[in-house]
């Protein structure tokens, strides 16, 4: 079997953590210490999570959509291919460095989507990006922890919590929705959701798209 390297690492930004990541031949991963992020074989719950809420905004000529999270792209891309031309897609990435990796040693996995004229990266907080705007977004897809908990890092707590989603919804258009990745499901959050005015769908997804492997989990929550 060919073995790991590690290619690069970053620190998070406010952290003393670092992302690593790794290539075993055209594979790809990303790590935080002994839990893998992304892996480049595993797109399928990722891409659901555009593909799930683009559903939702189907009959809105010009979304507005926020990604919290660029990561391997997988998100992004199925972004792009459902959403029409008129769309624009903003990309928050807290790291600089996975914005290098993306047009560096993984430029072949992105392909052409960093540079399509409806996408525009920033490396931020989404959290600010919520917090700054009012009824600015159709959409607002959130995978930046393993699940609705700061895990790349404890600030994003606030993400998940009432206040955070109090933030997500008024940044959100009426009738705009919410989409929130995680690797298994979590009750409380829900709750959260539902408290916060959302009406909420869970979805479980498997992690290679297809059957078998592991099931994730979505929330589409819908601005009541």
């Amino acid at each position: 079997m060919i073995p790991w390297e590690k290619i690069d690492t970053a620190r998070i930004p406010g952290t003393d953590d670092e992302l690593r990541l790794k290539r075993r031949g055209k594979e790809f991963s990303i790590m935080l210490g002994t839990n893998e992020l992304m892996n480049s074989r595993l797109s399928g719950s990722e891409a659901a999570l555009a593909t799930l809420a683009a559903k939702k905004i189907e009959k809105i000529a010009k979304p507005h959509v926020l990604i919290g999270g660029l990561g391997m792209g997988f998100t992004l891309r199925a972004a792009l291919a459902v959403l029409g031309n008129k769309a624009q897609i903003v990309v928050a990435e807290l790291v600089p460095a996975v914005v290098a990796w993306a047009r560096g040693p993984m430029a072949e996995i992105f392909g052409d989507s960093l540079n399509d004229p409806r996408v525009s990266i920033r490396e931020s907080d989404v959290t600010e990006i919520i917090r700054a705007h009012r009824s600015k977004f159709d959409a607002i897809l959130l995978d930046v922890d393993n699940g609705p908990e700061g895990l790349t890092r404890k600030a994003n707590d606030g993400l998940y919590s009432p206040s955070g989603l109090d933030a997500a919804r008024a940044a959100l258009r009426p009738g705009g929705v919410l989409a929130v990745w995680s690797s298994g499901p979590n009750p409380a959050f829900a709750k959260r959701l539902r408290g916060a005015g959302f009406d909420v769908n869970e979805v479980n997804i498997r992690a290679t798209g297809r059957g078998g492997g592991a099931r994730h989990v979505i929330w589409i929550a819908n601005k009541a």
